[in-house]
């Protein structure tokens, strides 16, 4: 057996082994293109990538940013613009090509939705939940049949939407009420859904019931119900603070008639998978908020130096410029975060964790940085007539839905005590 090698290399001249000599003495192993690709810089993207933000980019400023205020005050979001998200194919990001998506991962999932909610957050949420929680639970749990079957329309026009919450059941999913009972050549659900975005203009929904509660959460199942089963209505739309144009709405299940082949994985197993799909999700949210904070950032950057007060630019006040320089460096910390989740994601990694912080941490800079900006416009970021008060008012979601900030805290705490 040979002699190994010291760890420690024998001091030089300067009592230092410079890195160069370390590796090519062997105490350290050189880096293979692989590896040096592997360990790219989170935020330098592919050519792909890069191509594939500045188009989203290009249709959110030219396509979307015209009708933002129109869309907020009439809390109504343009329909035309729902079907362009289907032209564009980012309803189907991480579909295979074989069925209708464009076979893409969850990072440009993230990169487009970071890239509308900079300029509408509204915008982001159409495609966030189709892609992060719908497409998402399809591709893991949903069968064969059901993706070959689903897939081709929920690329091409089908809006799907998520709904797992309850009057009683919003936090403690567990508590949820609403019950599937088994008819034989059918299911039927009855029951009620609150907080449903996407609920208005969805023609899909992923439902959560319970087919037998004496099992607790083990009974809890998926279904997918379609908006045409019989039983089934859409209720009261949420009238909000924030998000406005995007529909948040109530579900109405009133022996809801769902084909046997349309329950999504197996009987009892729906608590697991929409505890799954939401660590996803939260990517989502996390691209979602960095979004809405670069959009209010650069707001407030422009203003600042065009707003003159005592004779300047207030941008020219080392305070103002202070206050930029945090905001700037706490939303590249966030940014940092989601990218490296949607990275672990992509490469099969364990991401629960990470995932639960970067929705934490995104929300919590959101929603700093969306009233500072507010603060930087003075007197005139509460007036409806210029972007900072809706930017604030979008970025307050961030830190309820999808888990709410004490919810990622309990996670985060119980993977790092387990």
């Amino acid at each position: 057996m040979g002699t190994r090698k010291p760890v420690i290399a024998e001091p030089g001249p300067d009592n230092q082994t410079s890195l160069s000599a370390r590796v090519r003495g062997g105490y350290l192993p050189a880096m293979s293109d692989a590896t040096a690709q592997t360990a790219a810089p989170l935020t330098l993207l592919s050519e792909e990538e890069e191509l594939f933000r500045a188009t989203v980019r290009e249709f959110a400023e030219t396509e979307i940013r015209p009708h933002v205020f129109a869309m907020d005050e009439a809390a109504r979001f343009r329909p035309e613009l729902i079907a362009r998200f289907f032209d564009l194919g980012l309803m189907g990001i991480e579909v295979p090509e074989s069925l209708g998506g464009a076979g893409g991962n969850i990072f440009l999932a993230a990169i487009a939705i970071e890239e509308l909610a900079r300029v509408d957050a509204s915008a982001a949420i159409y495609v966030d939940v189709h892609n992060t929680l719908v497409n998402n639970a399809l591709l893991r749990w949903g069968t064969s049949e059901q993706q070959q079957r689903l897939f081709p329309r929920m690329t091409s026009g089908l809006l799907g939407a998520f709904a797992l919450s309850e009057p009683a059941s919003g936090s403690d999913a567990f508590a949820l009420e609403t019950r599937a009972e088994d008819r034989g050549g059918h299911w039927e659900l009855t029951g009620r859904k609150f907080w449903i975005t996407n609920g208005g203009e969805a023609g899909i929904f992923l439902i959560f019931a319970n087919t037998d509660f004496a099992k607790g959460y083990k009974g809890i199942t998926g279904f997918l119900v379609e908006r045409d089963f019989p039983g089934f209505s859409v209720g009261k739309k949420e009238n909000k603070l924030g998000i406005r144009a995007s529909s948040t709405t109530e579900l109405i299940l009133e022996s809801c008639q769902v084909p046997r082949e349309n329950v999504l994985g197996p009987i009892g197993q729906g608590y697991k998978i929409a505890m799954e799909t939401l660590n996803e999700g939260r990517i989502g949210i996390g691209a979602q908020m960095i979004g809405i904070a670069q959009g209010a950032l650069e707001a407030a950057t422009g203003y600042v130096k065009e707003r003159r007060q005592f004779g300047k630019a207030i941008g020219d006040f080392q305070g103002v410029q202070f206050q930029l320089a945090q905001m700037a460096t706490e939303l590249e910390a966030a940014r940092l975060m989601v990218y490296n989740t949607a990275r672990l994601k992509d490469r099969g990694r364990p991401f629960q964790r990470e995932a639960a912080m970067a929705k934490l941490f995104s929300s919590q800079v959101a929603d700093r940085l969306t009233s500072q900006c507010l603060e930087l416009f003075g007197g005139y970021g509460y007036s409806k007539e210029y972007p900072a008060e809706k930017f604030y008012r979008d970025a307050k979601i961030g830190t309820i839905y999808e888990g709410t900030s004490n919810m990622q805290l309990q996670t985060i705490a119980k993977l790092l005590l387990r």
